[in-house]
């Protein structure tokens, strides 16, 4: 079996790989298997070493990994360089917290009972990864997950597995074994077949439907499920903004990687007493976006890495303008090779319309006035989805009474399409189950085990 991956800026055939059937995948489990226990039981410094080995590494090939991720997935040079760039203080969390979050706590002690909490490995974990970031979505469940003592069966998207082969290279140059990081390529029929793996856990970041599929699939088989899916992430600005710097950071949160993020803000709400200027100003930040060839410095918006999602905003819009919504800019696909769409802004929008309640995952955004604070909860709150949520306002009071109210697993005040390693990474409602980053992501990767210990 052979996968092509494509360059979404051209259409054309970038290279073409190796892909796993049912039984390499079964294969590759067993290796996983048989291997686990001898990697749980290399001394955790040892372990850390190696993965300082693979942060020095990524740091050194840096050029040449912002240029493969460019090339299969079409991000903007300039934004593969900033992903790798980024993904080094994430390295440096885990490799600094994680033997104090994975340490043994005693909790309680008296003459008669002592009680303790240790951490064992879940065992071999399936990392299903993501495209649009395949650096820091991928390293946040393998990198915790080995150092923890898992294997992993790690499956790259099939739009981003150039850059999971350099990932895969990377870790075993960096001396983690090759049964204990063992990469599966292919698309969905790679996928069901690892699913039907005895994991012990399933790591899966991607699609509300996928995720869906991912959870039927394993229902009843007892082990860690996470999902990280999608978002509708809205924004509040309000009337006592700095409107040109408000307006320019939401933009940026909207269309940065061509709105192809899962905390891009995809909805704007703005006080009606703001509406006209900040639209006219975010409007200005728009018009300056340059799109075009994503391997130059200066472009900032490239093609969809997925053809198909160009068929998907073109719906939104037509839904939208067929309903009364106005096209200011944008609108409708871009002229030439590959999967190219126009950044594209709408007016007099409401949550009739498909952009204002489905993910739209691309350059595309609708901006909606609400006539205080009380409607702008009530709009941000009216979705199935919870990821990321913000409000800009020079108010930190009024910020903290809004974001106290908001059904969301990260909220922001003055910023947006933010991700700290030190903060939980998680959803509500249909944006997913459990969590990755902080402490807490790294012990997810883990069983606790409660010692009572009482003394004869």
């Amino acid at each position: 079996m052979k996968l092509k991956v494509h360059n979404p800026a051209t259409g054309q055939v970038a290279a073409t790989l190796p892909a796993d059937d049912a039984k390499s995948v079964r294969a590759k489990y067993e290796r996983a298997r048989a291997a686990q226990p001898g990697w749980a039981k290399v001394r955790l410094k040892q372990r850390i070493a190696a993965m300082q080995r693979f942060r020095e590494l990524v740091a050194n090939e840096a050029e040449l990994l912002a240029r493969v991720l460019t090339t299969e997935v079409g991000k903007p040079i300039s934004q593969s360089r900033n992903e790798l760039k980024g993904v080094l203080p994430r390295l440096d969390f885990f490799l600094e917290e994680t033997a104090h979050a994975l340490r043994t706590r005693k909790v309680h002690a008296d003459d008669a009972m002592e009680e303790r909490i240790s951490h064992e490995p879940l065992g071999v974990v399936a990392n299903i990864s993501a495209w649009n970031y395949p650096w820091f979505v991928g390293s946040n469940v393998f990198v915790p997950a080995l150092l923890a003592g898992n294997t992993v069966l790690y499956k790259p998207s099939e739009f981003a597995s150039l850059t999971g082969a350099e990932i895969t290279r990377l870790l075993y140059t960096a001396g983690i074994p090759q049964d204990a990081f063992i990469p599966v390529i292919g698309g969905a029929k790679a996928g069901e077949a690892l699913l039907e793996q005895p994991v012990d856990g399933v790591f899966f970041t991607g699609s509300l439907a996928t995720g869906r599929r991912i959870a039927e699939s394993v229902a009843g088989r007892m082990i860690k499920l996470q999902l990280e899916l999608g978002g509708k992430d809205p924004i509040y600005v309000c009337e006592d903004v700095d409107i040109a710097k408000a307006a320019a950071s939401v933009a940026d949160g909207a269309f940065y990687n061509t709105g192809q993020s899962c905390c891009s803000v995809e909805r704007i709400y703005v006080h009606q007493g703001a509406f006209d200027a900040f639209v006219d100003a975010f409007l200005g930040e728009v018009r300056k976006f340059r799109s075009g060839d994503p391997t130059e410095d200066a472009t900032y918006i490239g093609p969809l890495a997925r053809g198909a999602q160009v068929k998907v905003l073109e719906a939104q819009v037509r839904d939208a303008v067929k309903k009364g919504a106005k096209v200011l800019a944008g609108g409708k696909r871009a002229k030439g090779k590959g999967h190219w769409f126009e950044p594209t802004v709408l007016v007099n929008v409401d949550h009739s319309m498909a952009v204002m309640r489905e993910e739209s995952f691309g350059p595309i955004i609708g901006i909606m006035a609400a006539k205080d604070d009380a409607e702008a909860v009530r709009l941000m709150n009216d979705t199935n989805y919870g990821l990321t949520a913000g409000i800009y306002t020079r108010d930190r009071q009024r910020a903290e009474k809004v974001l106290a109210q908001l059904r969301s697993g990260s909220v922001y005040w003055n910023c947006c399409d933010r991700v700290s390693p030190r903060l939980p990474w998680s959803g509500v409602g249909d944006s997913g189950v459990g969590l990755t980053l902080s402490t807490y992501g790294i012990e997810t990767f883990t069983r606790p085990k409660a010692w009572h210990l009482r003394s004869p």
